[in-house]
């Protein structure tokens, strides 16, 4: 018999269509002639809790630290053992394995521990499925590999897992301890990516409260030339109080000048001309697809997360979404008409888009070279039912369409003119932007775009037709959103200060991965560390404190950046987990000595007044629920059990 080992229900009932012949159902399993289908839901295993290492552990005491395994464990899950006890069944029968997790890091650790916990010594092959529609099954069941290729990756992965652990535990114990000790009644969780995050908002919260408006001046001028008008802007010389961007403090300048201004006659000094061509926006990962349909159709980073899922797993009328690549296979491009045609035959929008497609162009999208474990999310073929869709599946499912769609229209080809008029010996500069190939453009945007320029010609009159002074004041930097989180998130280089730091991190994937952005927002939020104010995530007083009582490097991004730069190179074979695990200890011991009662203290103290308050019920729910072991909460678990099929659940700390 041969054992094939999905990561969830819906994975194993589209193997099991799959394969030729007819489908028994067992416990936990489906059977097709010699073939067995069986399955995790997400996670079956966990790591143990400390006091599975020593029962003294089970208090938590600041001279226990740090906890540091010296033989790691695993647990079953309280809801696996069912599915377990059939798994183990089924491998006393097996001949073969066949490991059919997702495509990815975490996906190769969740099968292959539980193939490993159960003892198994046998041979162990790889199938590697992006996408649930019967025919991409079938080749990828004709296309199965060793997977030893892949113990890299596993390694990996459970690097990952221990790393997290130990830098969750310590640290959640640490803080929580030290914050009793200055009167916060709950549990303070730490971890690798999700303080780093919470720094992030930290810290723009303290820019907006610091922040001190001051006032500033735009002088224009209307100028009126042989083929109309055209506003320009006053670009006063460095002689006048100026701000780092160059805009106008005081007004008595613009005053002076615009009493000068009406009826006189200057000339159009320089033109500029330059052509620019654009092709279309690549296809989605699903980090640039979140922070286009949070902008778009309001949605927050999960929602966004459950509906592409959901357009997976149930529809199928997607391809495999947790994937952080850009670019397609070049295969796909051949395909490209028949799966389009059909994806958007029930869509009134797509099939006029679909009507403008010429699938003899060859965008850059399909790119066999920069495709790895997942290529973009596309549109499997499968016609959507609209009657069986919500707003938000039509909705993103359209945007992951249109994406595609765009790569067989032309490029946007506009013309970009700057214009300086002198007048007075003062400079006044007027741009727009002609349009001259709509190309893809019309496909993402029906806002109207601003008039070009009239047809201009160097150094003739112009005369000041009328003229004015527009008082403005600068404005504090914006709120984070679901979408300029996320997108902080995947570059997160730009928050970074040591130049060498930032040169390095451009190359990595950024902070979190695609999978865990949308958990660590939620998981902050439930922890009542950041609260929603309107479509804005704020910080709360809680989340504040404990900001400023950690060692500033527990709450940038540079840790755990670098931390996914380790992680990918023992991936990929050039670096093993136990060095990376020993330099970790290390920096735990050292962010130990910093937890302190006082600064604490100090810290709520400062907090006081500064954030919104979270909502009682949440803080509540956050200090009830929440566990610092290795940072997965009571209500993580059973939101994990709750899941199911669903998808597999890393806690924040294992994000």
């Amino acid at each position: 018999m041969r054992l094939i080992i999905a990561e969830k229900p819906s994975l194993a009932r589209a193997i099991a269509d799959a394969l030729p012949g007819s489908l028994q159902r067992m416990e936990g399993a489906l059977r097709v002639g010699d073939d067995v289908v069986s399955w995790c839901f997400g996670h079956l295993l966990e790591q143990a809790a400390p006091d599975a290492y020593d029962a003294r552990f089970k208090q938590w005491r600041l001279d226990h630290l740090p906890i540091v395994p010296e033989q790691w464990r695993l647990t079953p899950r309280p809801k696996a053992r069912g599915q377990l006890k059939v798994l183990r069944g089924l491998f006393k029968q097996a001949s073969e394995i066949i490991h059919a997790g997702d495509p990815d890091r975490e996906g190769q650790l969740l099968v292959q521990e539980v193939i490993e916990h159960l003892g198994w010594r046998g041979r162990v092959q790889r199938l590697l499925i992006s996408d649930l529609n019967r025919p991409a099954v079938q080749r990828a069941l004709a296309g199965l590999e060793d997977n030893q290729a892949y113990q890299a990756l596993f390694r990996a992965a459970e690097a990952r897992s221990r790393a997290d652990w130990l830098y969750g535990i310590n640290l959640t114990r640490a803080w929580t301890l030290t914050g009793r000790q200055a009167g916060h009644d709950g549990v303070l969780s730490v971890g690798r990516v999700q303080t780093p995050v919470l720094g992030l908002v930290a810290r723009r919260d303290r820019e907006i409260a610091a922040f001190e408006p001051r006032p500033f001046h735009v002088l224009w001028a209307d100028f009126r030339v042989a083929a109309g008008s055209v506003r320009g802007w006053w670009q006063p010389g460095e002689h006048h109080p100026l701000d780092d961007q160059g805009r106008l403090l005081e007004r008595a300048p613009a005053e002076a000048l615009l009493a000068k201004l009406p009826g006189t006659q200057g000339r159009l000094d320089s033109l500029e001309r330059q052509d620019k061509r654009q092709a279309a926006p690549l296809p989605y990962s699903l980090s640039a697809l979140q922070v286009d349909a949070a902008r778009r159709h309001r949605l927050s980073a999960k929602q966004v997360l459950d509906t592409c899922q959901a357009l997976y797993e149930r529809h199928q009328l997607i391809t495999y979404p947790r994937s952080d690549c850009r670019y397609l296979p070049e295969a796909h491009w051949a395909e490209a008409k028949r799966v389009l045609s059909g994806a958007c035959r029930s869509d009134d929008t797509l099939r006029e888009w679909l009507a403008g497609a010429d699938f003899g162009r060859r965008s850059k999208a399909f790119n066999d070279k920069q495709v790895g474990a997942h290529h973009a999310l596309a549109p499997t073929g499968k016609p959507a039912d609209p009657s069986r869709l919500s707003s938000a599946e039509a909705n993103v499912f359209r945007l992951i369409a249109r994406n595609v769609l765009a790569q067989f229209y032309p490029a946007l080809e506009t013309r970009e003119i700057k214009a300086t008029f002198s007048v007075l010996g003062e400079r006044f500069r007027a741009q727009g932007r002609e349009i001259r190939v709509a190309g893809w453009k019309p496909l993402f945007t029906t806002r109207d775009e601003a008039p070009p320029l009239p047809p201009l010609t160097e150094g003739e009159p112009a005369t000041v037709d009328a003229a004015g002074i527009d008082d403005k004041q600068t404005r504090p930097p914006e709120p984070f959103t679901d979408a300029s989180l996320i997108k902080a998130m995947m570059h997160i280089a730009r928050y970074v200060d040591d130049p060498a730091v930032k040169r390095t991190l451009r190359d990595t994937d950024g902070l979190g991965t695609e999978a865990t952005r949308a958990g660590i927002i939620e998981t902050l939020l439930t922890r009542g560390y950041l609260v929603r104010q309107g479509g804005a995530l704020r910080v709360t007083r809680t989340g504040q404190a404990l900001i400023a009582a950690l060692p500033e490097a527990a709450t940038r991004p540079e840790r755990t950046a670098l931390w996914e730069q380790r992680l990918r190179a023992i991936a990929e074979g050039s670096d093993q987990p136990a060095p990376f695990l020993d330099a970790l200890v290390g920096d735990v011991r050292q962010l130990l000595t910093a937890a302190d009662a006082q600064r604490m203290r100090q810290a709520l103290g400062s907090a006081e007044g500064f954030a919104s308050a979270a909502p009682k019920r949440r803080q509540a729910t956050a200090t009830r629920h929440s566990k610092a072991d290795s940072g997965q909460s009571t209500a993580k678990r059973r939101a994990t059990r709750k899941s199911g099929a669903r998808s597999k659940r890393r806690t924040p700390e294992q994000s």
